[in-house]
């Protein structure tokens, strides 16, 4: 099978491509290096193209189940359905603020965190996610609290018998991964139960890092050499992975989750620690 182009025009042209031969009847536009508009509404690429990156000879088999996925029957099904009968799919993930450069706020459903991110909601499907969007929550009646209290209720009662796996470093740090690789992991920041389960391993309040969806590290605040050459290693997944989030640490107390990163004070207001 034929390796994905890595020039970034060269592989939209190939997913445009293939998605015409899957979805004869698309209007599909070319519109730039990373983007398609598909039916009129744009198609982002750049976590796509970072997916094929990661993974290079699968990458056609990885843009095809990923097409597949995105314009499947099952998620427009799913616009019709009660929240009774989804209610316990719903889960939550993090997302940064970036994404609203290509989404509008005001149809994604979200709620303001810290770190310059926000949490989302998606339905878990056996075969796919789809994002909640705000017409939804409108016509099932349910409040962005409500939403988020089902999630974080759901996320508690998948997370119930995760592994962890405890690390020491030569600089005397600790270090806990979780690495389910069940889309999930960044999102477990949000376990209500998080600090009292991590805490006692990591000498009381410590960082969360998640710079990609799939990855998870919390460690101890110090020494400061172990939090330094983390927050490299942190920032180098940040750039490569797909589905990035953020390069910046999370503070996590028996108080709740606080930001590392600096923002303005209108940010700050918004952002308040979960």
């Amino acid at each position: 099978m034929a390796k994905m182009p890595q020039e970034p025009e060269a592989f939209a042209e190939r997913v445009a491509y293939l998605l015409r031969t899957m979805q004869p009847d698309y209007s599909i536009e070319l519109t730039g290096p990373r983007e398609l508009i598909v039916n009129g509404r744009r198609l982002d690429l750049e976590n796509l193209y970072r997916l094929v990156n990661h993974d290079p000879d699968r990458g056609q088999e990885i843009i095809e189940h990923y097409l597949d996925q995105l314009f499947s029957g099952e998620a427009s099904t799913l616009n019709t359905v009660g929240f009774d009968a989804v209610r316990h799919r719903v889960m939550p993930r993090i997302q940064p603020e970036t994404i609203f450069e290509h989404l509008s706020r005001e149809q994604v459903a979200h709620v303001p965190f810290v770190n310059g991110t926000v949490v989302v909601f998606v339905i878990d499907m056996p075969q796919m996610t789809v994002s909640v969007t705000t017409e939804q929550m409108v016509r099932w009646r349910v409040c962005g609290e409500e939403m988020e209290e089902v999630a974080r209720e759901n996320l508690q009662n998948m997370s119930r018998e995760i592994e962890l796996q405890v690390v020491t470093s030569k600089e005397n740090g600790r270090a806990i991964i979780i690495a389910e690789q069940d889309g999930y992991d960044a999102a477990r920041l949000l376990l209500t139960n998080l600090y009292g389960k991590l805490a006692p391993r990591l000498g009381g309040d410590f960082y969360v890092a998640t710079p990609a969806r799939d990855m998870f590290v919390a460690l101890s605040i110090r020494p400061e050499p172990f939090v330094r050459r983390l927050s490299g290693r942190v920032l180098e997944d940040y750039r490569r992975l797909p589905y990035p989030i953020t390069s910046e640490f999370f503070l996590v107390t028996r108080d709740g989750v606080a930001g590392t990163r600096q923002e303005t004070a209108e940010t700050d207001s918004q952002n308040e620690a979960a």
